[in-house]
């Protein structure tokens, strides 16, 4: 098999998650994910577009991290937690995946918006990035190109 490098884009995302599943995770039971209805949302909404996680013979791939995201409410927010002016800390499931660069913007802004109508946050944290290269087999990629 020969290994090459394609043009991708990086999508983060930056989903809360209960200290439940937080201290599940910590544990190293990976069942907290099944029974986390957010996280089931999220990896549904992987499993349902095509144009995520692609790696050659590998589909739907994505990474992650168990962390906390740090905020304070301005005024006016409608916060789904936390109070104005206070900082509060949140467990937070870091997802991160990858898609073919040459997807459109239009594209890109759909794939976006069908994560954020989904986040539990009024404004979620999700981070695309520029061109990167990673790592694809060719075999897969010759059969993309041809169908």
């Amino acid at each position: 098999m020969n290994i090459e490098l394609k043009a991708v884009r990086k999508l983060r995302i930056h989903w809360p998650i209960p200290v439940e599943t937080m201290t599940r995770l910590a544990g190293g039971d990976l069942k907290a994910l099944d029974s986390d209805a957010g996280i089931t949302s999220l990896l549904d909404e992987l499993q349902a577009t095509p144009e995520l996680g692609g790696f050659g013979n590998y589909h739907h791939v994505f990474e992650s991290s168990a962390g906390f995201e740090g905020f304070t409410v301005a005024e006016g927010a409608n916060p789904t937690l936390g109070t104005v002016g206070q900082r509060t800390i949140s467990p937070t499931f870091v997802f991160t995946t990858y898609f073919d660069d040459s997807l459109d913007e239009p594209a890109v802004q759909a794939l976006v918006q069908r994560i954020v109508d989904i986040h539990p946050w009024e404004v979620p944290v999700i981070e695309v990035s520029g061109p990167l290269s990673v790592s694809s087999s060719t075999a897969h990629m010759e059969t993309r190109m041809a169908s």
